[in-house]
């Protein structure tokens, strides 16, 4: 009998993707969702839209703040296995509105841990995110101190790490925090900055660069983010029981564990325009500005223990995969193909 998968944030990012490859992988998959406003609501019900056709989906709309529904859900349904990327997203808006990021990633994420330990599901999976290194030195390991986030939203996500370890210690719940780089691919994120500079550039609209260009990021494409989330859901963490003691992305007295999930690889931010440019087939008008506050400089991931537990690296090269996004872009926003003369931007990576 097909394993039953509980994705919340479903109609999100990385959560239509990872439903759409559970799904055709054969597992009964129930996708979650709140469908609140902090972007296009109409893209997410697009994604809906897209999994509605699939055999061994099933959506349920529902606000995971509310612990007795969330209780009730997880009572009824009787989950094998659950993946969380529900939260509110976004280190600039956590300056906006911090009172959301409690609702969603703290309140949220504690009754899905509930539900977890009540019902014996066999492993949990959650986002974490890169956010939570701050301005560690580089590349960022697992391995790493995290005990000085620059952001509300980077606090949140270091909480769940917190709150995920004590209850794999109190009440033996298989848990793995999974801290994603920089996602980018199709169906992705109007707020994310491939997506805001891709569509500036098609409209003939400056863009803002911050720290003059010199950010540099671990880029991940989607497809690997999924191929990762599937492996770590469908494995069992134990309590660590190497020669030496662990160190954070371990534990000795839990079945809890944390992967760097990156592509290895940072770009600056100018070469990543560059990319888009090539795949768009214009040049972007570049506004050069000073970094943002709750923003970092360069991340990078070390994903050796990732490569060592599971034998996969992230790999897609940034010019496929961003110029997978533009196709889709184009596509889902009708717009036209690109001029012939975009063969002259030659700056792929």
């Amino acid at each position: 009998m097909a394993e039953k998968i509980l994705v919340t944030g479903a109609a999100g990012f990385i959560g239509y993707h990872v439903c759409r490859r559970l799904a055709a992988d054969g597992a009964q998959v129930v996708g979650l969702d709140n469908l609140n406003d902090y972007y296009s609501v109409r893209l997410k019900e697009d994604r809906l839209g897209q999994l509605a056709d699939l055999s061994g989906f099933r959506f349920v709309r529902m606000d995971l703040a509310d612990n007795e529904a969330v209780a009730t859900l997880f009572e009824t349904e009787r989950f094998s296995r659950v993946v969380n990327l529900a939260a509110q997203a976004g280190v600039r808006y956590s300056l906006i509105d911090p009172h959301r990021y409690v609702d969603s990633n703290l309140t949220g994420f504690v009754n899905v841990l509930e539900g977890c330990r009540h019902t014996a599901v066999k492993h949990l999976a959650f986002a974490s995110s890169s956010s939570v290194y701050g301005s560690n030195n580089q590349p960022w390991s697992v391995e790493d101190n995290v005990d000085h986030p620059l952001s509300i939203y980077a606090a949140t996500k270091k909480s769940n790490e917190l709150m995920a370890h004590a209850y794999a210690h109190l009440y033996g719940v298989p848990v793995t925090g999974l801290r994603f780089f920089t996602v980018y691919g199709p169906w992705g994120r109007p707020d994310a900055a491939y997506y805001i500079f891709t569509k500036a550039i098609l409209e003939g609209q400056p863009i803002d660069v911050y720290n003059f260009g010199r950010m540099k990021r671990d880029f991940t494409y989607v497809d690997d983010i999924v191929e990762c989330v599937l492996r770590v859901v469908y494995s069992s963490p134990s309590v660590y029981d190497g020669p030496d003691e662990p160190g954070p992305g371990r534990s000795l007295t839990a079945p809890y564990r944390v992967y760097n999930i990156g592509n290895d690889h940072p770009v600056t931010l100018l070469e990543f325009i560059g990319v888009i440019e090539q795949a768009v087939g214009m040049q972007a008008k570049q506004v050069l500005k000073p970094m943002q506050p709750g923003d970092v400089p360069a991340s990078h991931a070390d994903i050796g223990s990732l490569a060592e537990d599971f034998g996969f690296r992230p790999s897609t090269p940034l010019s496929v995969g961003i110029a997978r996004f533009v196709g889709w872009y184009r596509d889902y926003h009708g717009v036209g193909p690109a001029p012939a003369s975009s063969s002259g931007l030659d700056r792929s990576l």
